[in-house]
């Protein structure tokens, strides 16, 4: 299969300025948990970044619908394969999230397929997620984040993100965590691979 073929199965990759490689974005409004919790005040998801501003573009929407369409697919994972492979680092969803139980282990296979690859998925959704942390391909972190700002990391996984506003931005009381320092360096990851790092717990990242 040709990469042109796969960004046409997929509806292609997404190239966040702030990450160090490429990522893949669902729409928010498909978000089973967050789209509840973008209507909450005091939650993560309210006046969330993508369900304003450029994402409220046609082209932008339609390219995000097209991508929701595509996880059915029959070589979704074929061609997500292609079109990663050789990537050094993948963020899976910079909008959107997991889907199904199906949905992740599609993800697992992807993963699985590109070994030299490190992969990091952020999500809400802990009901798809598997009791047995060994079934997780070791090249992926998934991280589960907590609901509401300034709430501590969620303690039924061991992979967490947290975000807290300005005045409360503190360490964590949690072992091996981190504060993102995107929001001191343009918005950006830089050097920074925290969030891909299993020997990390938990990572802050500041509201804004």
């Amino acid at each position: 299969m040709l990469k042109k073929e796969a960004r046409k199965i997929t509806g292609g990759l997404s190239k966040p300025s702030k990450m160090p490689g490429p990522a893949y974005n669902l729409p928010a409004t498909s978000c089973q948990t967050g789209a509840k919790l973008a209507k909450v005040p005091g939650t993560v998801c309210y006046g969330c970044y993508a369900l304003k501003g450029r994402y409220r573009f046609r082209n932008v929407r339609l390219a995000l619908a097209r991508r929701l369409e595509s996880l059915g697919h029959p070589q979704w994972v074929t061609a997500m394969t292609i079109l990663i492979k050789g990537e050094p680092w993948f963020r899976w969803h910079d909008s959107g999230d997991l889907q199904s139980v199906h949905h992740l282990k599609q993800i697992f296979e992807v993963c699985n397929n590109t070994p030299e690859t490190m992969h990091w998925l952020p999500t809400r959704e802990a009901r798809y997620l598997p009791l047995n942390h060994d079934s997780i391909p070791k090249n992926l972190t998934i991280r589960m984040s907590s609901h509401k700002i300034n709430q501590a990391p969620v303690k039924s996984w061991p992979w967490t993100s947290t975000v807290q506003s300005p005045g409360a931005m503190r360490s964590s009381h949690v072992q091996d965590s981190r504060q993102c320092p995107a929001s001191k360096q343009g918005n950006q990851c830089k050097s920074c691979r925290a969030c891909w790092d299993r020997s990390v717990s938990n990572i802050t990242y500041a509201k804004h």
